[in-house]
């Protein structure tokens, strides 16, 4: 979604939540934006100058958090928005953090190993005196992995000559990662997913659910959704999706797509606007940004939209489906099991202490559930869609920090 769009929403905002002008100003101005530029030399002896991005939006709430992606459509105005998303995600997640978020415009597809070691540590290069375990914390985030936040952490402690691994989240356990970390943006969105079945009356075990994306967050998703009992009747991934009314296996799908790297093919196929009209009880975004929007809000039937992907719906999308009934439950809230549990690995690589899965888990669901009732009683109380609360929830809080500290 465009930093436009973001806008529209804190103007619509602004009525409802009684801010001002000065307030709404504030809250859409970014603290720190980092442009770089850096060398990547190929494995051929070509090289190439790559865009390096990272804007840390707001620091009131404690150090600025959020990923770093690589991808060849990464740009300044995508960063800014990401980066206030997270700004508001760690705000009502009641974290000590501000938000953040970082890219490389290079298209990883077909990258060497070698050279995808370089960009991580090429952007670690230019944006050393930016980062810190008490300034800004970086992870993992498209098209990187836990294999790149290590890289990443070794550069970044070869230029302050110490070892500092709460300067990066998603690593290697071997390293200082937290156990759950690996799918807790997945587990995060279905504790809240049965919180919000609670409140409609609904058991996990009679609903069924549709799931657009078969990556990282829609598979962890599935798998977690179906050991638990849930009736996933599709998935889909970016070339289509598979259907069955009766449930999908969802250990022989992802077994399918390891084999033929598509979920096409193992039951009857569906495109994915098929898959978003279908009558659900559970609809789950969790692929690209603006997948829901005014063209096709209206074909929509679940009852439930639960966002894992960063922004799926777009404003126009969200008032249709709040018309028709349909609760959308927002990623800051959806998919913030990310960013929890990138703060208790953060916690525990200040204290030097590591924490079972169990109660990494544990600590995760007291952590997510909280805000979740928060927001629905708001949206009950003052009559309008969840999103709308979650951003007033988060907006308050950074905004009473602000004053607290007089930037305000």
């Amino acid at each position: 979604m465009s930093f436009d769009a973001i806008q529209k929403r804190l103007n619509d905002l602004q009525t409802k939540g009684k801010l001002t002008e000065k307030e709404v100003s504030y809250l859409l101005t970014p603290k720190r934006i980092h442009q770089k530029e850096f060398t990547l030399e190929k494995d051929d002896g070509s090289k190439e100058t790559l865009k390096a991005y990272r804007v840390q939006f707001n620091d009131d709430l404690g150090p600025t958090k959020g990923g770093i992606r690589f991808h060849h459509e990464v740009d300044l105005d995508e960063v800014k928005s990401l980066a206030f998303w997270m700004a508001l995600k760690t705000s009502l997640s009641n974290l000590p953090y501000g938000g953040g978020k970082g890219g490389v415009e290079v298209d990883p597809k077909g990258l060497s190993e070698t050279e995808l070691e370089r960009i991580s540590r090429g952007f670690i290069q230019v944006m050393a005196e930016h980062i810190g375990p008490t300034k800004d914390i970086p992870a993992p985030d498209v098209y990187t992995t836990p294999q790149i936040m290590a890289w990443m952490l070794d550069e970044y402690e070869k230029i302050k000559g110490e070892h500092l691994p709460g300067v990066i989240t998603g690593k290697p356990l071997v390293l200082g990662g937290s156990k759950g970390r690996s799918y807790s943006t997945a587990q995060g969105g279905v504790y809240v997913l049965e919180a919000a079945l609670k409140h409609a009356g609904k058991k996990l075990t009679e609903a069924t659910i549709a799931i657009q994306g078969f990556g990282n967050a829609g598979m962890h998703a599935a798998h977690i959704l179906h050991k638990l009992g849930a009736k996933i009747v599709a998935v889909s991934d970016s070339k289509g999706g598979a259907y069955d009314a009766n449930g999908l296996d969802i250990e022989a799908v992802t077994a399918h797509k390891e084999k033929t790297r598509s979920v096409i093919g193992y039951a009857k196929d569906v495109t994915t606007e098929e898959l978003l009209a279908l009558d659900v009880d559970v609809l789950i975004p969790a692929a690209l940004a603006e997948t829901i929007t005014a063209k096709n809000a209206a074909n929509v039937k679940a009852k439930i939209v639960l966002e894992l992907a960063n922004g799926p719906v777009t404003p126009e999308a969200d008032k249709l489906l709040y018309g028709k009934g349909i609760n959308v439950i927002p990623d800051i809230l959806a998919n913030a099991g990310g960013v929890i549990v990138s703060y208790y690995e953060w916690v525990q690589n200040q204290m030097g202490y590591y924490w079972e899965e169990e109660e990494v888990l544990e600590k995760l669901k007291k952590q997510i559930i909280p805000p979740y009732n928060t927001m629905y009683e708001l949206s009950s109380k003052e009559k309008f869609d969840l999103r709308t609360a979650a951003y007033l929830i988060a907006t308050k809080r950074i905004l009473e920090a602000a004053k607290l500290r007089g930037r305000v």
